[in-house]
């Protein structure tokens, strides 16, 4: 199977925003319309997208449905969508507004019940189990705070309650186009041979996604390496 292109869009205030390694004071805009950024990504050929509600992250409930709604209603994109969803009422109303996957991360850590309700009531095929590590330790709370609760012993709990894929961010490579967490992942997939690992943060380039490809990863985010125009839509269409 080729491995997947996730383009990335973030979301403050219904816009298109990056963040550097997950630090809301060092915040670039790139576009007012989620919606067209998104278009674009579909016309290119690409089949997937990485929806972020970083209000949602901080305030730990949805708020950008409405920019989630609209993308969903305009586009056939698969969209998997994280930041805020902490409740079933969170849940409800992203898979309402047109979610094909949801992304939990922090409920994952602080509320394992819900998140295990949610893998028995939607199936595996519908959530996504957020990693974010920094030096390897679980981050959470929009990376704002990290665990006592070590990647491996993380994936090793979920993978035996039905997980199947992973969105997994180095915070230390995130929004800083200096490549990869290749290793990780590389070490990643050695252990959990069946997870799907979405690798995410740190893209600088074609080579990063052939590094990846290389590894076996299932898809890969990008944000603002393609923001910044360090890869090009056209790039793109090789992985596609």
């Amino acid at each position: 199977m080729k491995m997947q292109i996730i383009p990335a869009i973030d979301l403050i205030d219904g816009k298109c925003v990056r963040l550097s390694q997950g630090d809301f004071s060092q915040k670039t805009l790139y576009h007012d319309n989620p919606v067209e950024v998104a278009k674009n990504f579909e016309q290119a050929g690409i089949k997937r997208l990485h929806l972020v509600d970083l209000d949602g992250a901080r305030q730990k409930k949805i708020v950008n449905w409405k920019v989630l709604e609209n993308i969903t209603n305009q586009t056939s994109l698969h969209v998997d969508f994280g930041g805020g969803v902490q409740s079933d009422q969170d849940i409800q109303i992203a898979f309402d507004c047109g979610a094909k996957q949801i992304t939990g991360g922090s409920i994952a850590v602080k509320n394992p019940e819900i998140f295990e309700k949610w893998l028995k009531n939607y199936g595996s095929e519908k959530i996504i189990l957020g990693a974010d590590v920094k030096n390897e330790y679980i981050a959470v709370g929009g990376w704002e705070e990290t665990s006592q609760l070590s990647l491996w012993d993380f994936l090793a709990n979920y993978t035996q309650k039905t997980v199947r894929y992973t969105i997994c961010t180095d915070v230390s490579k995130d929004g800083l186009l200096q490549g990869t967490a290749t290793d990780l992942y590389r070490r990643m997939k050695e252990k959990f041979a069946e997870l799907q690992i979405i690798a995410s943060g740190g893209v600088s380039g074609v080579a990063d996604l052939e590094e990846l490809e290389k590894i076996g990863v299932f898809g890969v985010i990008i944000g603002k390496a393609i923001y910044e125009n360090k890869i090009s839509l056209a790039d793109l269409k090789r992985f596609l």
